[in-house]
């Protein structure tokens, strides 16, 4: 008797304590996003310091990319309307182009237009070097970046979303190309966006 009062009384607890505490996400990452000056798909300038104060989940793409890119995008189309569905309005959505050589901002607005992207909460970046986009995806977004091989137009790159916090950490990543990822980073966003 007095051995399932216990574990009742324990049982009480532990349901209080988790109604009280507010659910979290554990950081999978911490790294600052770097300085970078880049220009947007509608030819405006574009720096770090427009991260400041939002939440963004970030990507690399490029739209002459045979493979990862084109599920990626229309992930990130799937995460960008399902969050507005959900009312979760205070996420942005950054896309670095991985060829900068090529993807000017007129390539980068028929892109994301291609893909149904709203350019209301989501960016694509150009107007950089391709050394300086190598740069922000391996120090800052952990990321691995190629050129392409000799003979070849195919950057290789990662395929991670990036979650960003409004002080400009990167806290999480989630793999873009995996529909169940994309859905756990709907589900994770609005925690994010509150914690």
């Amino acid at each position: 008797m007095k051995k399932t009062i216990l574990i009742s009384a324990f049982a009480m607890i532990a349901l209080l304590l988790a109604a009280c505490g507010k659910e979290e996400i554990e950081t999978t990452m911490d790294s600052d996003v770097g300085e970078f000056d880049a220009v947007t798909q509608d030819e405006e300038d574009f720096t770090e310091e427009d991260l400041k104060g939002e939440w963004w989940v970030v990507d690399f793409i490029f739209t002459n990319c045979t493979t990862v890119c084109s599920p990626m995008t229309s992930n990130m189309t799937k995460m960008q309307a399902q969050l507005e569905d959900e009312g979760v309005e205070n996420v942005n959505f950054l896309s670095f182009s991985v060829d900068p050589d090529n993807d000017t901002p007129e390539a980068l607005k028929d892109y994301g237009e291609e893909h149904d992207a709203d350019f209301d909460s989501w960016t694509f970046l150009t107007g950089y070097d391709f050394e300086d986009v190598e740069k922000i995806s391996m120090e800052s977004f952990k990321s691995p970046l190629q050129p392409p091989e000799e003979g070849d137009d195919q950057v290789q790159h990662g395929v991670r979303f990036f979650v960003v916090d409004p002080e400009g950490t990167v806290v999480h990543s989630y793999v873009g190309t995996e529909i169940d990822e994309v859905d756990q980073l709907v589900e994770d966003m609005p925690v994010f966006a509150d914690q």
